[in-house]
């Protein structure tokens, strides 16, 4: 609890700062004025033992220092400014953040070279076949669909309706020329049909003069 300690009289003042190596991040206390080192915590895991909150404020920590020969110390600190000491909390939660994401990347690379390496290359005359689809006919081959009958101005021309009438008001196709019969002139596109030759006069009621006799 940091009520129970001298609040009012620490036992030292400066600046604190978070620097890393590799995974391991470090709490240092530095004279403000001239950044002598004062004490060092090294910290392998957060949350942990080396790094812990006091049960009464989020101003105050318990560090664990050590000086490099295998002696350590557990010492309060505090932050007069509160943002101070959230800024405190997300350095080291953003450092050991990395050095997750980092053993992450280091497992799934191992992994990787562990696995079965698949060889896609082709082997000597090995060949492979495609087969794509509505591409069946060969190179050069010819067509099967017939062609339609085109009019003038490329347009396709329909057979007229039965009895050469249109229903839609169009003009109906015109008719060829009659064909000319041998001795039967043509006047005005009428075909005139050869007429019988008269008798004579005195032939006309031959007929009927013998059936009265």
């Amino acid at each position: 609890r940091a009520a129970e300690w001298q609040l009012d009289q620490p036992a030292w003042s400066g600046r604190l700062r978070i620097t890393a190596k590799g995974s391991t991040a470090f709490i240092r206390l530095e004279d403000k004025t001239s950044g002598e080192l004062f004490a060092q915590a090294p910290v392998e895991q957060f949350p942990g033992i080396a790094v812990e909150s006091v049960t009464d404020s989020s101003r105050y920590f318990v560090i664990r220092i050590e000086d490099g020969n295998g002696r350590r110390a557990f010492i309060g600190v505090g932050f007069v400014d509160r943002g101070d000491a959230f800024d405190f909390n997300l350095a080291l939660q953003d450092h050991f953040k990395w050095v997750r994401q980092q053993s992450e990347l280091a497992r799934q690379a191992q992994d990787l070279e562990q696995g079965p390496k698949l060889d896609l290359g082709f082997k000597e005359g090995q060949t492979i076949k495609l087969n794509i689809a509505n591409m069946k006919k060969k190179e050069g081959a010819t067509g099967t669909t017939r062609p339609r009958p085109a009019g003038p101005g490329g347009l396709s021309l329909l057979p007229p309706p039965p009895g050469g009438k249109s229903g839609s008001g169009e003009r109906p196709a015109l008719l060829p020329p009659p064909a000319q019969l041998p001795g039967t002139p043509i006047t005005d596109s009428l075909l005139s049909w050869p007429q019988p030759t008269a008798a004579p006069a005195a032939d006309v009621w031959g007929d009927f003069a013998k059936a009265s006799g």
